[in-house]
């Protein structure tokens, strides 16, 4: 039996209860969840195993990367300088960014970098790992990508290349890099144990990842025996050259460790951010409101950054999503615990969201990755904390 430490507020226990579940039913190995509500910590709770292969337990400070969770944090940056007036979102790119306009972009606002409709979800050619990780190799080949489809006419998740673009706006506007800007203006003021590029200084706190397959792998089925329903997503799967896979293949190799301590130092922020559940409830309670006299965004400005921009079927992912500038929103797959909520998931089951109307801000993070429709943990958090608001 898993043991469950740290606290609930009274009327907040099926929340403690639903992660107690997650480690006996649903697969957590060790994992951390916090929930804050109207500013104050309402849920605060961490158990099991940080590192699989030596039996460390996963301690209050344990350190989790939650891959693309990571990018509501770099939004939440951009948005603070449209707060203070140095970035316009209906700007073209390459005002901040004149390479950019390279092979047809030159009218390509930044709105469509931050909603995935500015069709750069691959490259032609994949970098080397060892120069996406230095940054601007990177920077330089989005600048002169030619688009997949026509901007502003689909959306499709731009699951790598969208840190390198956002973060790259963020740099030539405010002089500094993502994981510094965010290190200086969001995590300093809130005291967050978050980091967008790690120190060395922390890297013994960072949890050990472990990973779960599918128990079937559809792309070894036959096509007639795959689900009606599934079938175009699994065909483009199956295909090397779909949007599907060549998203994610902006490297040479296409799999990145992020367990390397060479990955986790560098800023990634699409998705190696790297930090504690509270850190991420903690930020998005300081986007809805006030926490320990740190705001982060203006009540209209938030409400400009979580207006839907894009919904409908994906490009990448080949199912419906629902993005405003930068966030996630709720979708039949992903509830958060509302319609007006607003965040971001990350591989493998990570979640944290705000939801002004129930004043709630939730952080999830886990070292058990696992893919595919089985994993309910996040959801089953969700749902508790749901059920604790009614």
């Amino acid at each position: 039996m898993t043991t469950i430490n740290g606290e609930v507020a009274p009327g907040f226990e099926p929340v403690r209860e639903a992660f107690a579940a997650n480690f006996t039913q649903h697969g957590d190995i060790g994992a951390a969840v916090c929930v804050y509500r109207h500013g104050r910590p309402v849920v605060d709770l961490w158990g099991g195993v940080a590192d699989p292969e030596t039996g460390r337990p996963w301690a209050q400070n344990t350190l989790q990367l939650v891959y693309s969770a990571t990018k509501g944090a770099t939004a939440t940056a951009a948005h603070i300088l449209v707060e203070r007036g140095m970035l316009d979102l209906d700007a073209p790119v390459a005002k901040y960014w004149p390479e950019f306009a390279a092979n047809g972009k030159a009218d390509i606002p930044v709105r469509w970098l931050l909603s995935h409709q500015a069709g750069l979800v691959a490259l032609d050619e994949p970098l080397p790992l060892a120069e996406a990780l230095a940054w601007d190799p990177m920077a330089a080949a989005l600048a002169v990508q030619r688009t997949q489809w026509a901007p502003g006419t689909a959306h499709g998740y731009h699951g790598r290349t969208w840190g390198w673009l956002v973060g790259e706006v963020i740099r030539r506007v405010s002089g500094r890099s993502p994981g510094t800007f965010f290190a200086d203006e969001i995590a300093g003021p809130l005291g967050l144990d978050f980091f967008i590029g790690l120190p060395a200084s922390e890297r013994e706190r960072v949890s050990r990842m472990a990973y779960q397959r599918p128990a079937v792998d559809l792309t070894t089925v036959p096509p007639a025996d795959v689900p009606q329903e599934l079938r175009e997503q699994v065909a483009a799967w199956r295909d090397p050259n779909s949007f599907s896979n060549r998203a994610f293949a902006v490297t040479d190799p296409a799999a990145i460790d992020f367990d390397s301590p060479v990955v986790q130092a560098a800023e990634l922020p699409s998705s190696n951010g790297i930090g504690t559940a509270h850190a991420l409830a903690r930020m998005y309670a300081a986007l809805i409101g006030e926490v320990d006299g740190v705001r982060l965004l203006a009540p209209e400005t938030l409400a400009s950054a979580t207006e839907e921009q894009a919904s409908g079927k994906d490009q990448v992912l080949m199912i419906p999503s629902r993005f405003s500038t930068g966030y996630m929103l709720p979708t039949e797959g992903n509830l958060m615990t509302g319609p007006n909520a607003f965040g971001h998931t990350g591989r493998g089951g990570s979640l944290a969201f705000a939801d002004p109307e129930h004043g709630i801000a939730f952080g999830y993070a886990m070292n058990h990755i696992i893919s595919g429709s089985d994993d309910v943990r996040a959801a089953a958090l969700a749902e508790a904390v749901r059920s604790a608001v009614a």
